[in-house]
């Protein structure tokens, strides 16, 4: 289990990734893409990810991830309980969601710079 204040934590660390407060949600942008979220109660966490992959990632774990509303089906987007996933995944869906948003060279030097623990593929892109 983790908590918003270990995700938000987290998110702080990423270039260019900051946070915003809308509508009593906090959020967390880059320039002005949002591509993390949270409920007001802070137990569901909104990240983004590719539409065409979205159903597999539900289907295939639905105690942990569910579809947006109906509303926002239209963007990059899935959902997560954040009593159902562990820091390490927690760390993993942030920073997909993240090098979603940001330019290559930016991730490429996150990627670069030392101690960092993620995979060197190239990251996905929005359609």
């Amino acid at each position: 289990m983790v908590t918003a204040d270990e995700v938000r934590a987290f998110a702080r660390t990423l270039p260019r990734a900051y946070e915003v407060v809308v509508r009593d949600r906090i959020k967390f942008r880059i320039k002005q893409i949002v591509f993390l979220s949270f409920s007001q109660d802070e137990t569901v966490m909104g990240f983004g990810y590719p539409k065409e992959e979205r159903d597999a990632l539900v289907a295939g774990e639905p105690h942990k991830f569910h579809l947006p509303r109906a509303a926002d089906m239209r963007y990059n987007w899935v959902r997560v309980w954040l009593a159902a996933i562990d820091y390490d995944e927690m760390r993993e869906l942030v920073l997909d969601s993240w090098r979603m948003c940001v330019p290559k060279k930016v991730w490429q030097a996150y990627v670069d710079s030392p101690g960092a623990l993620v995979s060197r593929a190239d990251p996905p892109t929005l359609t």
